[in-house]
């Protein structure tokens, strides 16, 4: 069988500031812990605007609007600056306001667990009919609303987690069982936020790509979230609600987790399906976490930032068999973290990158553009961690020297020729490798670059069961316009390879 091909991808930004304080992992811990500190009093001082969040260059790069390479012509800091022309729409996706996706939560609810004040309801009902994807049916599932009263009764008598816009109570989300924690209200809204998200970047896919709904085989979602019970706590599955949500009625699916490296292992998975003929178009997806949000928003705060980690991710990517135009995924030059790689940067760098090109017989010059852990350093840098890409290009630099792929003078310009700077939100998955695949395909297509690699990353000891790392690779390729030719020996060839050792053997007999 023949190479798959990326067909699509989408891209979604969600801005969610109510939930920083009411949701994030750092702020509701800070709650419990010093619940009258400093952080908290000064926090709500530095929440930015939707204008604000539409405006900021590294969203405008993820949603499509720029390329990343267009992020270098804004002085660093980003935060104050603006993209003239900037827009709630891109040709990847868009960045949704909170009361919107507030609206979507409840639309995504398949069990009736999302109250919404009823004037609330009214309201976004009315912009989301707006919405170029939301379809009547889609809003519908809205209703009418609920009383303030009965929403905070559920959360004062029943432990609902509460829903607010502007500060002020707008909705909770009820629990789905009265004593199993895995499906506390907490969770659920927090699983919630994943399928609505995940829906979101689904519906994009489909539309920004003209692909019919009807033609998904299978789903994989590749987020950090896990839905279950108390007898299955990971057991899934947030790939077919989101198919079934976006009318892929032909579809299956199941997900996959890795922590921040499992989108590259699910891309590489629905390349290894499509390429065995086992499914013809394959979706990975994945929504956003609101643990993650104002995840170091301390860090922010002390510098007198605001808060930048007040956006919910999203992207969905379509894998179809090779259609001799969009770029293949080269299954057979994948790096691999194994057992036995071991952590420090250079063996982590020699089994993702070096590795499988040498399989290939390439060079590290030889990839065009390396997608590693695209963090945005306007996020990371203040809170200490760094320019991480920047960081990932001088280690692939310094083992392309060592190598002798590389003079040491380039070096300074390896990221900037190779690379590119940082734009993606922190949502643990979302930044590695996978941010770039529809900057890529773009690039591909217009004959820009010849190569590209996408590399995931992951840390498996936040699980508790293992001191492991984690990462896997694959090369992207421009398509050699042979579409559904097999990749290495022909039948032809064989034929003519049987045909010759047949000639071969009649000889050796007639001359015995």
């Amino acid at each position: 069988m023949s190479y798959a091909v990326v067909k699509g991808s989408s891209y979604v930004l969600m801005h969610t500031p109510d939930m920083i304080m009411h949701n994030g992992t750092t702020q509701t811990t800070e709650k419990q812990s010093n619940p009258n500190s400093e952080y908290l009093q000064k926090l709500p001082n530095h929440l930015r605007s939707y204008e604000a969040v539409v405006s900021y260059p590294p969203n405008q790069v993820y949603i499509g609007k720029l390329k990343p390479e267009e992020l270098r012509n804004y002085d660093m800091p980003w935060y104050d600056k603006e993209v003239e022309g900037a827009d709630r729409y891109g040709k990847f996706g868009e960045i949704m306001p909170q009361a919107e996706f507030i609206g979507l939560l409840k639309i995504v609810d398949a069990f009736d667990l999302v109250m919404l004040e009823k004037s609330f309801t009214s309201k976004v009902k009315e912009e989301l009919k707006k919405h170029p994807l939301m379809k009547e049916s889609l809003v519908a599932k809205l209703k009418e609303g609920d009383d303030i009263e009965e929403i905070n009764k559920a959360i004062k008598e029943f432990h609902a987690e509460a829903i607010y816009h502007d500060n002020e109570l707008v909705g909770c989300v009820k629990r789905a069982h009265e004593i199993d924690s895995n499906l506390n209200a907490h969770i659920m809204y927090e699983n919630l936020v994943v399928k609505a998200s995940g829906v979101l970047a689904f519906l994009h896919l489909l539309d920004k790509n003209n692909i019919e709904a009807s033609a998904i085989d299978y789903v994989i979602e590749c987020s950090e979230e896990a839905c279950g019970d108390m007898n299955q706590r990971g057991g899934g599955n947030f790939a077919k609600s989101i198919a079934e949500m976006a009318e892929a009625v032909n579809a299956t699916g199941s997900d996959t987790r890795g922590f921040c490296a499992a989108p590259t292992h699910a891309l590489i998975e629905a390349a290894a399906l499509v390429k065995a003929g086992v499914y013809e178009n394959v979706v990975i997806v994945a929504g956003g976490a609101t643990a993650k949000l104002g995840m170091n928003g301390k860090d922010h705060v002390k510098k007198d930032m605001p808060i930048l980690e007040d956006i919910i991710g999203g992207f969905a990517v379509l894998v179809s068999k090779n259609d001799g135009i969009n770029p293949v995924l080269r299954t057979d030059l994948l790096g691999r973290h194994t057992v036995g790689t071991g952590s420090s940067p250079q063996a982590v760098i020699t089994s993702l990158i070096t590795a499988p090109l040498d399989r290939g017989g390439l060079k590290i010059t030889d990839i065009d553009k390396y997608s590693v852990e695209m963090q945005n350093p306007d996020v990371t840098k203040p809170a200490g961690a760094g320019d991480v890409p920047e960081a990932n290009y001088k280690m692939i630099a310094a083992l392309g020297v060592k190598r002798g792929d590389l003079d040491r003078k380039d070096v300074a310009t390896f990221g900037e020729k190779h690379g590119m700077p940082g734009w993606a939100p922190t949502q643990g998955h979302i930044p590695s490798g996978v941010p770039y695949i529809g900057h890529a395909r773009e690039a591909f297509l217009n004959k820009e670059i010849n190569r590209a690699m996408i590399v995931g990353k992951g840390s498996l000891f936040l699980g508790r069961m293992t001191n492991q790392f984690d990462g896997v690779s694959i090369v992207m390729e421009q398509n050699n316009g042979q579409g559904e030719a097999t990749v290495g020996i022909s039948e032809g060839d064989v034929k003519n390879m049987i045909a010759e050792a047949m000639r071969n053997f009649a000889t050796h007999l007639l001359e015995e």
